[in-house]
């Protein structure tokens, strides 16, 4: 099992930039993909991004594909989302997820990610 525990969410206008980091504790960092995926209010939660956990293999959701990237540092056990050019539709809480087998399986408990116009 693994503890994810996001961190970076905020207030900001739109144009703006966040960064938003996952730290990982548990089964070794390096061994599984990583995702992040959003849950705005009234909506199911949605796929933003991935990462392969060797290679660094990306995908995007096309509605952020251009504006956001994803990454992580294994030595530092951390995933990050770089959110650049966000918009009011951005709004949501942020979750990352560690990935096996193409299916997700422990989530953090998220940050909020607010956009005003």
């Amino acid at each position: 099992q693994v503890q994810l525990v996001e961190s970076g969410g905020g207030l900001v206008q739109a144009g703006a930039s966040l960064r938003l980091s996952c730290l990982a504790s548990g089964r070794t960092f390096s061994a599984y993909a990583m995702g992040w995926f959003r849950q705005a209010p009234g909506k199911e939660r949605e796929f933003v991004a991935t990462i392969s956990w060797r290679i660094g293999n990306t995908h995007y959701a096309d509605s952020v594909k251009g504006r956001f990237t994803i990454s992580r540092d294994n030595a530092k056990n951390t995933g990050y989302l770089q959110m650049n050019s966000l918009k009011p539709e951005d709004t949501a809480v942020y979750y990352c997820t560690s990935i096996v087998a193409g299916t997700p399986q422990d989530w953090g408990q998220g940050t909020q990610v607010t956009v005003s116009s």
